[in-house]
Formats: C-alpha cells, structure tokens, sequence
C-alpha cells in the first residue's frame, strides 16, 4: 500500500501525459477542447505535488 502511495502522483502525470498523447497521435478533434486538454493538464500538475507531498510524508 505504501508503494501505491508512493508512486500515485507519478501515475497520475504519466496519465495525463498519455492522454495528451494518444489525442496528438490520433489527430482527434479534442485538441481543441479545452476540458480535455484542461483535464488532463490538471493530472499533470496534481501528480506532480500530490509526488512531492506522499514522498515527504514516507520519508518522514
């Protein structure tokens, strides 16, 4: 359970990333949505402290 936490906000970047991603690939029309977009920017900022916050917390 521990490592889950641990590696949650790293899973959480790698699918936003991956979303944006597959939507450049497949040359969908959701480029320019902006709630696809917003969305999955938003993954990517929150994983990114949701990483920093559990990786604090375990080490401490």
């Amino acid at each position: 359970m521990k490592g889950l936490l641990k590696n949650l906000g790293l899973i959480m970047v790698v699918l936003g990333a991956v979303i944006l991603i597959a939507i450049f690939l497949t040359g969908s029309s959701a480029v320019n949505d902006n709630g696809v977009l917003g969305g999955s920017i938003f993954l990517i900022i929150a994983g990114i402290i949701v990483y920093i916050i559990m990786n604090k917390r375990i080490t401490d």
